[in-house]
């Protein structure tokens, strides 16, 4: 069954979106930035925007809306520090992630993954398995990471940039977590290595971007490459208890290519969810920000 998941976070708010751009809080401060997929116009006024942002982030002149490129610059409207805090509670268990502004648009999180950081929870918590092996991929700044070792599992962090897993291992410490194994490389790669190795994962989450580059400077495009990461990263799941998360955040990417990937690859899928994950802003406008596709053993 196809869905469309709304996730609320505290601390978030989707204000306003149009005319390819959003307005959001964060905490204590108002951000507005590019957002290729907000077609329609603002529902509020340009002046108000200004008004209410505390910054506003350019794209470098002469990339189109589409570039995969995103690279441009902030311009403070408001006094701002350069790192933040916002914390985030699941069920009890409280987190808390640094923001900062970066060059390439993103603050550190995404809220809209706070749907998948429910999904790991529920099923880390009926899985059955001490210490259950968990796989997270192209995996940033660590929110789903940290989620996952909040409910006891084994976390392995993979991510190419080793800046964003100092990042993470911050949002780690400050969430009063430990023992996150990090790995500096190139996702498919150490997918290819841990096939051979004949390890398993009770948990995978695999979050490509449409456009990447590996610590040696491997060039990840999505398309391209996709269908063999994925046929990589079915063979690491456990035999009996797993639960496995793919996100898709590139533009014309559909959950049912990810289906179809996995399901000729993977025939014997039960309980499995697709769709597309939304924020809805204050004038009930629905924001899509990537599709899913999970399954689990149970």
């Amino acid at each position: 069954m196809y869905q469309l998941l709304q996730p609320k976070i505290s601390g978030y708010e989707l204000i306003d979106s149009g005319n390819f751009e959003k307005l959001e809080r964060f905490g204590d401060y108002i951000l507005a930035r590019p957002e290729p997929q907000a077609v329609w116009d603002k529902s509020l006024s340009e002046d108000e925007w200004q008004k209410r942002a505390s910054a506003i982030f350019r794209k470098t002149k002469g990339k189109d809306q589409l570039s995969p490129d995103e690279r441009g610059e902030w311009h403070n409207l408001k006094k701002m520090p350069e790192k933040w805090y916002m914390n985030y509670e699941q069920v009890g268990r409280k987190y808390k992630f640094k923001l900062s502004l970066s060059s390439f648009k993103h603050v550190g999180i995404f809220p809209e993954q706070a749907e998948n950081w429910q999904y790991i929870e529920a099923k880390l918590q009926k899985i059955g398995v001490p210490a259950p092996k968990v796989l997270n991929l192209f995996a940033y700044t660590g929110g789903a990471s940290i989620v996952a070792k909040g409910n006891g599992a084994d976390v392995t962090h993979v991510d190419s940039i080793k800046q964003t897993i100092s990042w993470a291992r911050e949002n780690m410490e400050i969430s009063q977590l430990t023992d996150i194994r990090w790995v500096v490389e190139d996702a498919l790669k150490f997918v290819k290595r841990e096939v051979k190795r004949g390890k398993k994962y009770n948990g995978i989450i695999l979050d490509p971007p449409a456009y990447g580059r590996g610590p040696d400077g491997e060039k990840w495009i999505l398309e391209e490459g996709i269908n063999e990461l994925i046929k990589g990263c079915l063979q690491l799941i456990d035999d009996k208890n797993f639960f496995f998360i793919l996100n898709l955040y590139s533009m014309g990417f559909s959950a049912v290519i990810a289906e179809t990937i996995i399901k000729q690859n993977y025939p014997s899928i039960t309980n499995a969810e697709m769709g597309e994950l939304v924020l809805q802003d204050s004038f009930q406008k629905r924001l899509p920000l990537g599709v899913f596709y999970r399954f689990a053993s149970f």
